[in-house]
């Protein structure tokens, strides 16, 4: 007998990474519904799934619009919480932090402006209140002990870390806050990063976390090198044994299908929009496998 059909609320959905764990769990998904703003990543949503409906902006939805939502996912903006940001956490351009849902409710009805995005997480707490589903998850960085703290509070829960490194080729440490029961880590599928290459070799077993400033190389060696990230040889030019004598080898930065299956979406998933926005909103977007990983203790996908 087929599952009940999962009613399912993205928020900060970017490119529907949620639709692609849940679709390899085989769930009966009857509505998807998602908030997005980024065009291009809106774009690679449609042009994979015919099917979801895009809302626009999270700050204009109201749950008393939608249908009754069995699931909300959402990966709330992490710039402000990162340990790569400047860490301001949430708070109004006057410095007032926001540890509240009512305080954020009032600052906004009073026409105060915010720092950043990640106070938009409250517009997260403020519709899992609205729509009240059976299941919730928010995903983010590793952060200060204050903020993952006062997340914690809103949400009732406390976060589960997860590193994508267990079922992808990088090390992506993240914090997973849901009511879904009985999430343990899954266990190691030792993918290494020369297991996702197209082409050439590498000095390591897995990559750095890629980003969505992963696009914003410029001098890429530079860039690479100040930022850690993986480096891919394409060819030893000199026949030289030590491969970390770079400026004899010839080398390069990942690919868009390599990010790809760094982020364990489908090869290709991202065509259709320049390099450019496909590092982009690989960067911002989730580890499917991860998200699948979670969803698959609910009940109703078992």
């Amino acid at each position: 007998m087929e599952s009940k059909a999962l009613n399912v609320l993205s928020l900060f959905d970017g490119m529907s990474c949620g639709r692609i764990a849940l679709d390899r769990l085989g769930a009966n998904v009857g509505k998807y519904i998602a908030s997005e703003i980024d065009k291009y990543a809106i774009q690679v949503s449609k042009n994979n799934w015919d099917d979801i409906q895009h809302i626009g902006n999270v700050i204009n939805v109201k749950g008393n619009t939608l249908p009754k939502i069995d699931l909300l996912i959402g990966g709330s903006p992490c710039q402000s919480f990162s340990f790569a940001g400047k860490m301001a956490g949430m708070s109004t351009k006057d410095n007032i932090e926001v540890v509240t849902l009512d305080q954020y409710l009032k600052l906004k009805e009073e026409g105060f402006e915010f720092e950043g995005e990640s106070y938009l997480f409250w517009e997260y707490v403020r519709l899992l209140k609205e729509t009240s589903p059976k299941y919730f998850l928010l995903e983010n960085v590793k952060m200060k002990s204050k903020w993952e703290k006062i997340i914690s509070t809103a949400l009732g829960v406390q976060p589960i870390k997860i590193n994508s490194s267990l079922v992808s080729a990088q090390s992506r440490q993240r914090l997973y806050w849901t009511n879904i029961q009985n999430v343990v880590e899954p266990e190691d599928r030792n993918i290494l990063l020369k297991d996702i290459l197209e082409c050439g070799f590498t000095d390591r077993d897995k990559s750095h976390c890629i980003d969505a400033n992963y696009f914003k190389g410029g001098n890429l060696k530079s860039y690479f090198e100040k930022h850690r990230r993986q480096l891919v040889f394409s060819g030893n030019i000199l026949g030289l044994k030590d491969i970390n004598t770079r400026e004899d080898i010839s080398w390069r930065k990942l690919l868009p299908i390599e990010c790809e299956r760094l982020q364990t979406v489908p090869d290709n998933y991202t065509a259709g929009v320049s390099n450019t926005q496909r590092y982009k909103m690989l960067g911002n977007g989730w580890t499917a496998d991860a998200i699948a990983h979670i969803l698959s203790f609910i009940p109703e996908l078992k």
